[in-house]
């Protein structure tokens, strides 16, 4: 067997991409857009209706299909994104890491979910958020969640697209940096994984949620929302 032909396509294209999360996440699209059908819900408290939202590595646009917003954005180097994408968002296939294809302040939002920790590398990170503080309007919120590392130091490494280690205090500190005002910065929010391996009852996330003194037990995901200054 020609052992080569399993190491294409290369490392970080679209195609990569998609080889892995089809693998990762076969047979649980339908519970994931119910959980995030959940945390859409949550997070709407800083979406109202009139943003304009860019879904920062929207992966299969659970997020990005069901948030009600006045325009939509998502930015993905996977195709499937394309795919999977509602009439009504704009897929960007780009590397996030280089200008963005938005006019400069014309957003009013970005969210990204367990996302940044699959960047290159630190700089990659960085370049990231200034572009996003670029896009931003002023007062724009960015609103940030990911694993933190501090929280799962083995299993953080069980994914194999994982480059970057962050904390809440980390995030908090480089966006500092690229110019935005932390208004929360939560170490403890989310349990690590909501949508792979075991299948909870979704009552009990929505319960999760309601009850935040649950979250120093169980959270093990950052949750950052910023402003641009």
């Amino acid at each position: 067997m020609d052992l080569t032909k399993r190491f294409d396509p290369p490392a970080h294209s679209g195609a990569d991409l998609d080889l892995i999360y089809r693998a990762r996440f076969q047979n649980q699209a339908e519970y994931r857009k119910q959980v995030w059908s959940i945390l859409t819900d949550y997070f709407s408290r800083w979406i109202p209706p009139d943003s304009v939202l860019l879904d920062l590595g929207c992966g299969y646009c659970e997020f990005i299909n069901q948030i009600q917003c006045s325009a939509k954005y998502g930015m993905d180097l996977n195709p499937e994104a394309r795919k999977r994408a509602s009439p009504d968002v704009h897929i960007l296939e780009q590397d996030c890491s280089v200008t963005w294809s938005v006019p400069p302040s014309s957003l009013t939002t970005v969210f990204t979910s367990n996302f940044l920790e699959h960047l290159p590398s630190k700089t990659h990170v960085e370049k990231t958020l200034m572009h996003a503080h670029a896009a931003l309007r002023s007062g724009g919120y960015l609103i940030a969640m990911g694993p933190n590392v501090r929280l799962v130091p083995g299993a953080y490494w069980d994914f194999f697209d994982h480059y970057v280690a962050l904390t809440d205090s980390s995030m908090k500190e480089i966006l500092t940096k690229c110019g935005f005002e932390v208004e929360l910065c939560l170490g403890k929010f989310l349990p690590y994984s909501m949508s792979q391996g075991r299948t909870y009852p979704l009552w009990m996330l929505r319960a999760y949620l309601a009850m935040p003194g649950l979250w120093s037990l169980f959270g093990r995901q950052f949750l950052l929302v910023v402003r641009k200054r």
